[in-house]
């Protein structure tokens, strides 16, 4: 490669100006408007269809493996859709407005697994045996892995044809992580407590309760299984109102600047893009373990708050300090990005994770204090990486388009997204396996409230604490060898740049 940096001419400059604020907060919303579908889903699912629809942790683990798989493989096809697409809005933004309503309605099924005794959408007595349920939770899961995809991929490439300036893209994915932070803490705030208040009422039955009152407590426990359910309901149905409304402004405040000289890319040179392309796979490799960490945890967080903080109102707490430390840490991203270079954020900051996991592992049951300190600790770590590895992304595209001659954001952003769907599958899975591998009891139509084995317990702790510093370690060590600093990249993008003033120029 050069070491002359070429300048981008006129025509260019408008992929390297400052992005007015209205696009970065238009940004900011899509991911608002992802996490309404995509964190209620990872902080809740698994309760929900443990504890209200009463399927097996076991059950549960398989669907987030076999379905999350599906997922990545849906990100492939999404990502080849978009690079044969182009309309007069634009390859990206178009997705966000066809798909926005489906995939927030659809979320709304997956809460909504019809169960004895509990109305489906809070109207319909629609019932399906064990097995039924289980089918029911694979099929609406699926569908809406393959809408989700259909609106992301577009939506996470975006910002790599917003602008090809280091501190505007650093701008960009930190209003990403702004948005998905606040989407996230603000479901649990809304979820969490209800559900905690109607836990301190549900009903107990007495050792010695007689035929009269074992009764009562069967119609109490379909009750109070019934008010959980319309909790998930109402929280769902309201989010398709207030996500429709914010994916609408990303598509209406969001523009895409950068020139290509392709529109559409053909397979082949997709595979072309690709197949050199070094800063991708050290990224996705990286990328691969730390995430299995980090989705093991989401899944595991409501449970840790009922059994080892002691009321299941405390995940909305832990969603704060683990994530919702974005909302303190994200303004200053551009600003830690320009100091040390997004490969050194990347490659340190998973220590957070490693030091915050250990102590949370080893934290006493009822230290309530402690843990949430070391949540914090680990919170940092994982809101610096989670959101660099978005604008590292970003970057991977303009190394694809110097190898190659070709720009495939699409391909690019989906087989990153395909590697992050791999890791919430196998996260997924790991943290609802060592439930069951710890001997966590499913609630019932007789028991919603079990009591739980230590073993489960120490199950919960291991999820949240240790799997995570493990993968942590594993990341660093793999990113390493990642060879696109930010000095390199500024070359590159002004090498392509160049090449396609000079092709202007001879077309003319």
């Amino acid at each position: 490669m050069s070491t002359t940096v070429a300048t981008p001419s006129s025509s260019d400059l408008g992929s390297l100006a400052k992005q007015p604020a209205r696009a970065v907060l238009g940004y900011g919303l899509g991911d608002f408007a992802n996490n309404l579908a995509f964190s209620m889903g990872t902080s809740f699912l698994l309760y929900y269809l443990t504890d209200v629809a009463g399927v097996t942790a076991a059950a549960v683990g398989t669907m987030f493996l076999v379905v999350r798989l599906w997922d990545a493989f849906t990100d492939l096809f999404a990502g080849r859709l978009v690079d044969r697409t182009m309309t007069r809005f634009g390859k990206f933004r178009p997705f966000i407005l066809w798909f926005a309503v489906p995939v927030l309605f659809l979320s709304v099924l997956n809460f909504n697994v019809p169960t004895p005794g509990v109305k489906w959408l809070g109207i319909f007595d629609v019932s399906l045996s064990a097995q039924g349920r289980v089918l029911y939770m694979y099929l609406a899961y699926a569908v809406l892995g393959l809408c989700y995809s259909l609106i992301n991929i577009p939506y996470g490439s975006l910002a790599s044809a917003m602008s090809q300036s280091v501190s505007e893209r650093a701008k960009l994915v930190a209003a990403r992580a702004f948005g998905a932070a606040i989407g996230g803490v603000g479901l649990t705030y809304l979820v969490a407590p209800k559900i905690s208040a109607l836990q301190k009422s549900a009903p107990k039955l007495a050792a010695n309760a007689d035929a009269t009152a074992k009764a009562a407590y069967d119609a109490a426990a379909l009750a109070y299984r019934q008010n959980v359910q319309s909790v998930f309901t109402t929280t769902t149905l309201l989010f398709v109102l207030i996500g429709s409304v914010a994916f609408f402004l990303t598509f209406w405040f969001c523009r895409e600047t950068v020139v290509r000289a392709t529109p559409k890319v053909s397979i082949r040179e997709t595979i072309d893009t690709l197949k050199h392309n070094k800063p991708l796979a050290f990224l996705c490799s990286a990328s691969f373990f730390y995430l299995i960490g980090l989705f093991a945890v989401s899944g595991a967080t409501a449970y840790y708050a009922k059994y080892v903080m002691g009321d299941i109102s405390q995940t909305a707490t832990m969603t704060l300090m683990n994530s919702g430390i974005a909302l303190l840490i994200t303004p200053l991203i551009p600003a830690i990005i320009r100091k040390l270079g997004k490969k050194t954020v990347f490659q340190w900051c998973g220590m957070f994770t490693v030091v915050g996991g250990v102590s949370l592992f080893f934290t006493p049951v009822g230290g309530l204090a402690l843990a949430l300190i070391f949540l914090a600790v680990k919170g940092i770590g994982a809101s610096l990486i989670n959101t660099v590895m978005f604008g590292l992304e970003a970057d991977t595209v303009e190394y694809g388009e110097w190898k190659s001659g070709k720009r495939s954001e699409g391909a690019t952003y989906a087989i990153f997204s395909f590697t992050r769907k791999v890791t919430q599958s196998i996260g997924g899975a790991l943290g609802a396996w060592m439930l069951a591998f710890g001997g966590y009891l499913s609630a019932t139509s007789t028991n919603p409230n079990p009591v739980q084995p230590d073993s489960a317990i120490w199950a919960i702790r291991f999820t949240i604490g240790l799997l995570p510093a493990i993968c942590a370690i594993t990341a660093m060590v793999i990113f390493w060898k990642y060879p696109l600093t930010d000095k390199i990249f500024a070359e590159i993008r002004n090498e392509n740049e160049a090449r396609k003033s000079e092709a202007a120029a001879i077309a003319d």
